[in-house]
Parts: C-alpha cells; structure tokens; sequence
C-alpha cells in the first residue's frame, strides 16, 4: 500500500455529479468514473457529497495561556471532525499575539499538531488595548505570513489607529477583521441583545447600533484608505443594510456570520444559561432573517465560527458574570444545512462558496478553498447530507463542553476528512 496514493471512491462532486477521485502526493491527479486504483488506499464515499476542505475564518484555539480550556492540538481535533483543514487561530491568547515570534509559535504548535493548517491572526494593536499598532509588518514577513489582523473579543474603537491600521496593511495586502462594538453604547458588561426581554431579565443592553455604527464607520475608512476590512460576526439587521450599499459601492469590505447567529434567538437567554452567552448577544428573530437572506444573496461572504471554548469555571456563574463565548467547529457544516440547505437558501455549491473557497480567498491562503479539480490540493470534506443527529456535548473532541446545540437534532454530518491527501476523520472518527 503506497500511503501517497488515495481513491476517494463515488462521490457526488458538490452534490452535482458522481465521480471517483485520485489523490497521489496531497494533490488531486485524476476524477472521473473508475479511476485506477492500483497501490491506493479506498475510501468509500458512496452517497457522499463532496466539498473542498472548509476553512474557519474565527477560531478561538486559547493557546498559549488558557490550554485548560483548548490547546492547539485539541481545537485542530475538533476542526477536523467539522471538516475544517484550515482555521485562523485569534489573537487574544496570554500573551496575545502581537508580534511575529508568537505568531511564529503558534503556526509551529499548529504544524506540530499536523491535523489542519493554523494560520495565526496578528493583533491589530499591542496587548490588544487599541492605541498603539502591533508590529503588523514584522508578522507579515515572518514565516507565518499574517495577513489578517484583528484584535477581536475587543473593538478597535479610536477611528485614528483603525486608519493607520487600514493604511498599514494596505501594502502587503493584510485585511483588517474588526470587532464592532462601540464601547461608549455597548460596554464591557453589555450581554443581552438591547430591547423588552433585557429589561425584563435585568441584564445590561446590548443595542445592535453599537454594532452598525462602527461598521458603518469602518467602511468609510475602507473606502478613504482603499485598503480591506473585513467584519467580524455579523449579528443585526441594520449592519446588513450597511454592508450592502458598501457592495453597491464597491468598497473593499467582507464580513462574516456565525452558525449560532443564523439559527439562535435571544429569547433563549430567558432561563440565564450562560452557554448562550456570547459577544455580540444572539438577537431577535427579525435580524436572524435577514442575515439568513444576506448570506444567501452574497451580501456576507461567509460563515466562520467564532469557536470560543471556556473552561467550566468560566462558564459557571451568574449570567452577568460568565464568559462570553461557545462551541462552534464540530457543528458549523450541520447548522449550515439544517438552516441553508433544508430551506432551500443555498445549495452544496453554495456551501463551499461560504464555508471553503470565501473564506480562504479573504485569509490568503491560496492552498485552500479550491475547486475540486486536477491539480488541486487534495483537501476534502466528505458529507451525508441525508443524515441527522442529537448533538451530545459529551461526544465532542474539544476540551470544553459550552456548546449551545447539545440537545438539538441537525441536519447532516461530516463523515470523512481528508487533509493534504491523508484521512484524518474517517466514519465521522478521528483516523
């Protein structure tokens, strides 16, 4: 058996056309109907369908500093089950990542891992405290190449560093992804989506203006600097409406949503579990709706995660006092079809457009998000699209147990995971 040599047998090609795919050396070389086998590894993908590999745009992977909660090597784990190959690893990890020697550490961690490819998010600002730019530059000439910026969990709210920030990465092409929340209307403590339920509960408003001013105010500065940004886990209604006139525009800006905002309300915050604690909060269901619509019509290019694990001791608290933050990689491809694909918004293709080829196109990273196609590198996530399931939190390979689907039945699941033509998730398994 030559390990190099994989036949990834009868697949349905983006649920379009059924094919057998030939992988030598991590890259695909044949597809067609019996392609030779001869020395190759099988893999039966009958009734599959067959997506390039997904691409996370937002993973919290904690280390270094809190490997209680996720470590590197554990959050790669969890992608692969979700059929990631490649995620973008945060910056606000202790110490954060604001210069090119801990970029450096976490590229190697995720190397050393060898599960997905980790490419680090630098910092926008030193220690993430907004006023003074981390060393951008340095983190782009490293070896981990950083081109996405983004001091996320916090807002780069003074508009003078975000255009520095904007003129900054313009040279070599880096994108800003930014946190948009003003922090005069939405403080630190701000947990509940703004409106009749947080009066009731008692819980600091979190109004979806403090999220659209800033992205309304970070377009003009797009379009003033000619340079990118990108918008960060896109929650309201009102954001939408901004992000299309940019488009219409042809201002640089890309932004993305999260599973947990396409499918959750804030009325779940009524009981105070803290899992459903997250920044920004979940929302009505009339912006759920039109961020369903926006991604179907290309107004958000993507989906990405936000994966944030939290050790027990976090998440147990009073609501107020809890972290924000939840579980995201091993159930992002199922909330996407039970939302997307059952209502008909998009098809398979439509999924590897939001989930591998946008998502890779924004982050650079030219190995990733590639039609399945000779010549291609050969990363695969293999779906049953005809399958359901009970999320159990207990089943899940991340350290840590915040997940906001336990309980919940969704659509389809990722049986196999193939990563530079080896199978890292094989019978839903980690091979």
């Amino acid at each position: 058996m030559n390990a190099g040599r994989l036949v990834v047998k009868g697949a349905s090609l983006l649920g379009e056309r059924t094919a057998d795919i030939l992988i030598d050396g991590g890259v695909i070389r044949e597809i067609g109907a019996g392609v030779d086998a001869t020395d190759a590894e099988i893999l039966d993908a009958d009734g599959l369908i067959a997506l390039p590999g997904l691409v996370d745009l937002h993973t919290h992977l904690r280390e270094p500093g809190r490997e209680d909660a996720e470590t590197v090597l554990s959050g790669s784990r969890a992608a692969v089950v979700g059929g990631y190959t490649a995620v973008l690893a945060m910056a606000n990890t202790n110490p954060v990542t604001d210069t090119a020697e801990a970029a450096e550490r976490v590229l190697d961690l995720g190397v050393k891992a060898g599960l997905v490819d980790v490419q680090p998010v630098g910092a926008v600002t030193r220690g993430l405290e907004g006023k003074e730019l981390a060393e951008l530059g340095l983190m782009a000439r490293s070896r981990a190449k950083v081109r996405v910026f983004s001091d996320d969990g916090k807002c780069v709210g003074d508009a003078r560093v975000m255009r520095r920030a904007l003129e900054y990465v313009r040279a070599f092409g880096g994108v800003i992804s930014q946190h948009s929340q003003d922090p005069s209307l939405a403080g630190p403590t701000a947990c509940c989506h703004e409106g009749e339920l947080s009066g009731q509960l008692g819980l600091p408003g979190w109004p979806g203006v403090a999220e659209e001013v800033i992205v309304a105010r970070d377009v003009m500065l797009a379009r003033h600097t000619g340079s990118r940004v990108h918008v960060a886990h896109v929650s309201t209604a009102g954001s939408v409406e901004v992000l299309r006139w940019a488009r219409s525009q042809g201002i640089a800006v890309t932004a993305e949503v999260t599973p947990h905002h396409l499918l959750l309300t804030t009325d779940l915050l009524s009981g105070y579990d803290p899992t459903f604690k997250v920044n920004p909060p979940l929302r009505p269901s009339e912006d759920v709706l039109a961020l369903r619509a926006a991604l179907a019509d290309g107004t958000i290019d993507a989906v990405a995660t936000d994966h944030a694990p939290h050790a027990r001791q976090d998440k147990e608290h009073a609501f107020v006092d809890a972290a924000f933050g939840m579980l995201g990689l091993e159930t992002a491809l199922p909330v996407v079809a039970t939302v997307m694909v059952r209502e008909g918004l998009l098809d398979w293709a439509g999924v590897a457009r939001v989930m591998s080829a946008n998502p890779a196109r924004i982050a650079g990273l030219d190995g990733h998000g590639q039609e399945l196609a000779v010549g291609a590198p050969a990363h695969l996530a293999l779906i049953d699209a005809s399958a359901s399931g009970v999320v159990d939190r207990d089943a899940s390979v991340s350290q840590s147990r915040n997940n906001p689907w336990h309980g919940r039945t969704l659509d389809a699941k990722v049986v196999h995971t193939v990563f530079g033509g080896t199978v890292t998730v094989r019978g839903g398994v980690l091979a």
